[in-house]
């Protein structure tokens, strides 16, 4: 809240703050309106936010906890935010939670900073304006969701305040919940550039918004569907004029923007209309690749009338019978199937594989949906692995292909800093992949609340899968010895040494394993 009065009074009493002021003012905002939200402006200064606070006695530590400041690799300390517009961030209850905040020279990057990842800051489980925004979409019985912090702001002005936003970030399960306790009812405002051509280029798996944001929200329709089923709403797509963004439309001609929200379309009839708009329906290929994108979407949906009516109407868009939308497409767009040896399966498929490999699946699974909900344990497990011999985490620990290729993405997430690790790795997963991460997810939903319990867990199963893959190399390794000592093979010495070098793996694992025991830590492994 302090920063909020010191941000304030450097955009609204210092010369440095007038060209921040006037931008805003160019945008449209009203002065009662930028002192309502509580605008401010960080000073172009590497110190001038982190003086101010020392000056009230505060520690470098709150500030790097409260996330005003960064921290450099010799452990000098910087403000975090430097000539930007700043739009604090508030939880639904109205409390502080972080900062989102605007470049105002072009040559800066990125675009948008927000606060990072703190005690009360989490992007993932906050909604820009709900704070605001709470008794209008009780009263209306609809919650409107659209891009930016203007684009809110903007619309609040004009009376349209059941708008939120998800900060330029992917939708997420928590923010739906959100609004679901005030109202069933969302609408989804998309860009229309983004939403439509995008959607129709790359088969719906990743159709992205391009919001200048330092991540990009992906609009997901299967995604969207699921959340729709699982939490009873209604959610539903608009898009907006080609080249606009909400706050200029409603600066336009606030009926302009009642209409765009009245047009609301659910999820599938919008992807319908979108796939088919600008297209040749009398090409049968064309037909064929538009029923293949649109079909999965129907299929998902639990509903057996809205099915009925959303494939009739397809039916009609198409101008096909019925019936031939019973049928599979066989358009080369469809989700491709992986094969492997004796029979094909798809990447859909998230049941574990049946026994003996069950065990292997459900251990690999599990770890994995506890590293997507924390993937700052993966720094903990390779220290606690290294520290005793091991090597560190690895995708050579999964045998499972699909587990290989997340663990792989979230190995990388880590290393990056432009987005939160689980939508970095949501970001670059096929739409079938993001099923399977749901399903990992949904999996570890109840996790301990101790961090400490949670690192065991994951220790004991990864520690249990790899004396399991050693176990069994060290089996096939004696009877490749006992095979080839028959036939007097001089490769044996090789084998020898190779055997050594696992006992010795088994040897180091078996003490990590008695950690555990040693200090009386019980099982907690699902």
């Amino acid at each position: 809240e302090e920063a909020v009065t010191f941000y304030r009074h450097q955009l609204l009493n210092t010369p440095a703050g007038k060209p921040a002021l006037d931008y805003l003012r160019r945008r449209g905002l009203r002065d009662e309106t930028i002192e309502a939200f509580g605008l401010g402006y960080a000073p172009d200064s590497w110190e001038a936010t982190s003086a101010y606070f020392k000056s009230k006695q505060y520690r470098e530590v709150d500030l790097l906890q409260a996330g005003l400041v960064s921290e450099r690799d010799n452990g000098e300390v910087y403000d975090r935010f430097r000539n930007r517009l700043m739009f604090p961030i508030r939880d639904e209850r109205g409390r502080m939670a972080g900062f989102g905040a605007r470049i105002l020279n072009p040559e800066d990057t990125p675009k948008f900073l927000n606060s990072p990842q703190t005690v009360v800051f989490d992007k993932g489980r906050l909604l820009y304006g709900l704070d605001r925004a709470r008794k209008a979409i009780r009263a209306q019985d609809q919650a409107v969701i659209v891009e930016g912090y203007l684009d809110v702001i903007a619309l609040h002005q004009a009376g349209f305040t059941n708008t939120v936003s998800p900060m330029g970030t992917a939708l997420s399960e928590h923010q739906l919940y959100l609004l679901k306790r005030l109202s069933r009812r969302i609408v989804l405002a998309l860009d229309a550039d983004e939403a439509g051509s995008r959607a129709t280029l790359r088969g719906l798996q990743i159709a992205r918004q391009a919001m200048d944001h330092e991540t990009e929200p992906v609009f997901d329709p299967r995604g969207l569907l699921g959340f729709e089923a699982r939490m009873q709403a209604d959610i539903r797509v608009t898009t907006l004029p080609e080249g606009m963004d909400p706050d200029e439309v409603v600066n336009r001609d606030p009926k302009e923007w009642e209409r765009i929200v009245a047009s609301a379309r659910p999820i599938v009839l919008h992807v319908m209309n979108t796939l088919a708009t600008g297209r040749n329906l009398d090409d049968p290929k064309i037909k064929d690749e538009i029923a293949s994108q649109v079909l999965p979407l129907i299929r998902d949906i639990p509903s057996p009338i809205e099915r009925d009516t959303y494939r009739q109407q397809l039916a009609r868009l198409l101008r096909v019978k019925e019936e031939a939308l019973q049928i599979e497409p066989t358009s080369a767009v469809r989700p491709a199937r992986r094969r492997s040896t004796g029979q094909s399966r798809t990447i859909r498929q998230t049941q574990p594989p049946a026994s003996p490999a069950l065990g292997s699946y459900n251990r690999e699974a599990h770890i994995l949906g506890v590293l997507l909900r924390r993937p700052d344990l993966i720094y903990r497990v390779d220290r606690f692995l290294q520290e005793r011999g091991l090597n560190r985490l690895d995708t050579s620990d999964f045998q499972h292909a699909d587990h290989q290729s997340i663990l792989r993405l979230l190995l990388l997430s880590v290393d990056q800093d432009m987005a939160e690790p689980l939508t970095y790795v949501m970001d670059n997963l096929s739409l079938e992949m993001m099923e399977l991460a749901d399903n990992l997810l949904a999996r570890t939903g109840n996790l301990d609340p101790n961090d400490d319990r949670v690192l065991e867990d994951l220790l004991r199963g990864l520690i249990t899968i790899r004396l399991d893959a050693v176990r069994h190399t060290i089996d096939y390794l004696r009877f490749c010895m006992e095979d080839i000592q028959e036939q007097g093979d001089l490769k044996a010495s090789q084998y020898q040494q190779t055997m050594v070098q696992h006992t010795k793996m088994l040897e180091r694992l078996n003490q990590a394993q008695g950690y555990f025991a040693s200090h009386n830590l019980p099982s907690r492994y699902i």
